[in-house]
């Protein structure tokens, strides 16, 4: 009875999803309004913290939430840490990962990568297979590939190195030996081919590089994510988890055909909850119901060794609370910033559908981190 009261009021409040709201005009409603506490442990399942601050692990005790920590190597950082060698080292990377998971209790299972840039040199294969068994070693339950396949990497002839490029086949197959999941971060948001809009929720100066409008000698996203498809399919039996929503953030149906087509593909929540907000909440409802084993709740969320740990934690905190009450009720919530400030209806999914979403598939598609 609850489930569908829930849906009637998503369905009422369809019609005015994305009319902008003032903030004076529910501030008073939502002060007092808060989501039930879950009553099961939650997991993040795509997080980047490469600091084992205490102020972390107490936070996520506190929550009783489990994060699944990522390497990955972004030579083309946001300028403010373009020269950082973190970005830039995989084996820094791993290694502070690796080292937030031995502090962590168990809360932070990893994620490994590797450097894909030297992939023309002969042995580049059985180089990162080896490197790959030394993560896998120390605990790493998955291994990261970054946008830069697709957008950036380009052969000595000029051509752009693709995901389902023969190079990756002997490393695929090994992961998937291995019984570890591929985290894919294939493409990126649409915006990214247009021109830049100050405007935009999603602008930032200081991501330029990825932008590739203007630049008519790089792929098309559709060419991307069609070199992605490929690879899911020469590869059915590699688990896949598509970051960012499969970077089919502003569509769940272009999701939904992914999952019909490849039983093996599974999508993140990372960094695209709102990009779900600004669909009708009636599809967006059903989508997750029907789809209720593949998709993998998460933020996305840094913390760094030289950020402030209190202040970044006090956002990923926030960010869980936004979250669960979009999920969990069918509450209203405000999202977007002071120009484009939205109210948003939340979709009070059932509670088997909350634990799926926000546990069960994070067990089931990084198996790895079952065992505490």
């Amino acid at each position: 009875m609850l489930a569908c009261c829930g849906l009637i009021a998503v369905l009422i409040f369809s019609s005015t999803l994305l009319l902008p709201v003032p903030l004076s005009s529910v501030e008073a409603d939502l002060r007092n309004q808060s989501p039930p506490v879950p009553t099961f442990e939650r997991i993040d399942a795509h997080a980047h913290a490469y600091s084992a601050s205490p102020l972390l692990f107490s936070m996520l005790r506190r929550q009783n939430i489990r994060i699944i920590n990522i390497s990955v190597v972004d030579k083309h950082a946001s300028l403010e840490r373009r020269e950082i060698d973190l970005f830039k080292d995989a084996g820094l990377q791993n290694r502070l990962t690796l080292s937030v998971f031995r502090k962590s209790k168990g809360r932070a299972p990893w994620i490994s990568t590797f450097d894909p840039e030297s992939w023309e040199k002969p042995g580049f294969s059985e180089r990162v297979n080896k490197q790959l068994d030394e993560t896998f070693k120390d605990g790493a339950v998955g291994v990261k590939i970054y946008k830069s396949i697709g957008m950036e990497l380009k052969s000595r002839a000029g051509k752009y190195l693709m995901p389902d490029d023969p190079v990756f086949n002997p490393i695929f197959e090994h992961i998937a030996e291995r019984g570890k999941t591929l985290y894919a971060h294939i493409a990126e948001p649409a915006y990214e081919w247009v021109p830049m809009d100050p405007n935009s929720p999603s602008f930032n100066k200081d991501d330029q590089f990825w932008n590739i409008y203007g630049h008519p000698d790089r792929p098309s996203k559709k060419t991307i994510l069609a070199a992605r498809d490929h690879m899911l399919q020469q590869h059915p039996k590699l688990r896949v988890v598509g970051c960012h929503l499969g970077s089919m953030e502003d569509d769940v149906d272009e999701v939904a055909k992914r999952f019909d087509l490849y039983p093996n593909f599974a999508v993140d929540t990372g960094g695209r909850v709102e990009n779900l907000m600004l669909q009708p909440p009636e599809k967006v409802r059903a989508f997750l119901i029907k789809y209720q084993d593949r998709v993998l709740y998460a933020i996305d969320q840094e913390l760094l060794p030289w950020q402030n740990p209190e202040e970044q934690l006090k956002s990923w905190e926030e960010t869980y609370a936004r979250d669960w009450k979009y999920f969990s009720t069918g509450e209203t919530l405000l999202v977007g910033g002071p120009k484009n400030r939205r109210q948003i209806q939340g979709l009070a999914l059932p509670e088997p559908v909350l634990r799926k979403l926000f546990h069960d598939n994070a067990i089931r598609w990084v198996p790895g981190i079952a065992a505490r």
